[in-house]
């Protein structure tokens, strides 16, 4: 990497030294805040995120929830615009905007007082240098509540190179991280079709498709479309054959359990939340969970939220506990209760609209078939897909800890680059 000729101390504590012809400004110098604000109705709806900068409002995962009914008094954000929350500046929810819009009036928006490169002022205040500083001006007591106003924010220093420099900077930057987010992506799609792969392993081994006994075995039609046929020897019964509902009162002392779409029953310290924050008197009223009994949230078991426990502890009261068969092996029992059939199962069992209170309805579930082979197959089974899982699980792991490295050499470029550390022009 090429370096500069000579350099010189920029006063800034978290950049050290910069090259000797670069100058260093107070941001009021750079910015001044913009009240512009939509008088009416319109503008297309913009969001800040520390992740992807400026974007539609639309285009983002959780659009559509806690919206305005009205975007009249919203912020209007031009292009090449720096827009700032000033709740999350400490975490680096800030940017330059590539878009014209409207944004929340919480937020702030600065135009450019200077002649300069706004690309190159959106790299360097998004380094991690400068997000750490900005954390440490921020008033409140905890993370949460933190602010950056907009008086403290005018007070840091940024170091200014000549235009120039700062057009190359923008444009090499532009380029190099594409190119990471290009490698990025792909190792993401990686990861998609190898969780794809884990679910179809899964989906063929508990319901008795291994390839290695595919051809040897007898089979019979399951009578459902979605599952088809299954091994001869399989046994058909109802879901209320298997489990019975059991509602105990827990005891507040116990562990608090929760359930995820993604992971099934889970210990909440174990998730890195808190205890629920309840007294002794709510707690009393939450339901107790031995370990192997199956677990439903009620509301969100359509959707896959459903789990055999491996711990004991404590759920809400509005969750469904069952006590499973002995002729369930519990592994197995997870691997088969959380798979894409038995979740359309529930999904036809469950009453209601939308997202949230779509509730399960226990006498439509009960009488609900389930195929299950002999126990001593479900051990095998359980063998076989943890052998698999464990192979899948490690490939996963090591495309993640790729992208981690690419993430962590595009932040290292990037402050190296607008801190004059590496010379691209």
């Amino acid at each position: 990497m090429r370096k500069y000729a000579r350099y010189k101390d920029s006063g800034i504590s978290w950049i050290g030294e910069v090259p000797e012809h670069w100058e260093t400004k107070r941001i009021r110098h750079i910015f001044n805040e913009s009240d512009e604000k939509v008088e009416d109705d319109s503008g297309e709806l913009l969001s800040l995120s520390q992740y992807t900068g400026v974007s539609l409002k639309k285009n983002c995962e959780k659009s559509g929830m806690f919206e305005a009914e009205t975007t009249e008094g919203y912020k209007v954000v031009h292009k090449n615009q720096f827009v700032m929350n000033i709740m999350l500046a400490w975490n680096g929810s800030y940017a330059v905007s590539n878009l014209e819009g409207v944004i929340s009036p919480a937020y702030c928006v600065f135009d450019f007082i200077i002649d300069c490169e706004p690309k190159f002022f959106h790299y360097l205040l998004r380094t991690k240098a400068y997000s750490g500083a900005f954390k440490t001006l921020s008033k409140g007591i905890i993370d949460s509540r933190l602010r950056l106003y907009p008086s403290k924010f005018y007070t840091f220093p940024v170091i200014v190179p000549p235009l120039s420099e700062q057009k190359a900077i923008a444009e090499y930057l532009d380029k190099k991280t594409a190119q990471i987010n290009e490698l990025v992506s792909a190792k993401q799609k990686q990861i998609e079709l190898l969780k794809e792969y884990k679910q179809s392993v899964i989906a063929n081994a508990v319901t008795g498709k291994l390839d290695e006994r595919r051809e040897k075995r007898k089979w019979k039609d399951s009578g459902i479309s979605w599952i088809g046929k299954i091994p001869e020897n399989w046994e058909k019964l109802p879901f209320c054959a298997l489990f019975e509902q059991k509602s105990q009162c827990g005891y507040c002392d116990e562990e608090l359990l929760s359930v995820y779409l993604d992971k099934g029953v889970i210990r909440f310290s174990d998730g890195g939340e808190k205890r629920a924050n309840a007294t002794s008197e709510d707690l009393s009223k939450y339901q107790l969970v031995d370990v192997g009994d199956f677990v439903l949230n009620n509301q969100q078991a359509w959707r896959g939220s459903v789990g055999v426990s491996f711990f004991r502890g404590i759920v809400s009261p509005a969750y469904v506990i069952l006590k499973m068969s002995e002729k369930l092996d519990r592994n197995f029992a997870n691997y088969l209760l959380r798979d894409r059939s038995m979740v359309a199962m529930y999904c036809i069992c469950s009453k209601g609209v939308g997202s949230i209170q779509r509730n399960l309805v226990w006498n439509k579930l009960k009488r609900m078939p389930v195929f299950i082979p002999p126990l001593s197959e479900q051990k095998e089974i359980v063998a076989y897909i943890e052998k698999k899982v464990s192979s899948i699980d490690s490939q996963i792991a090591s495309i993640e800890n790729q992208i981690a490295n690419l993430n962590e050499y595009k932040q290292s470029l990037i402050s190296d680059v607008v801190t004059g550390k590496v010379k691209v022009c």
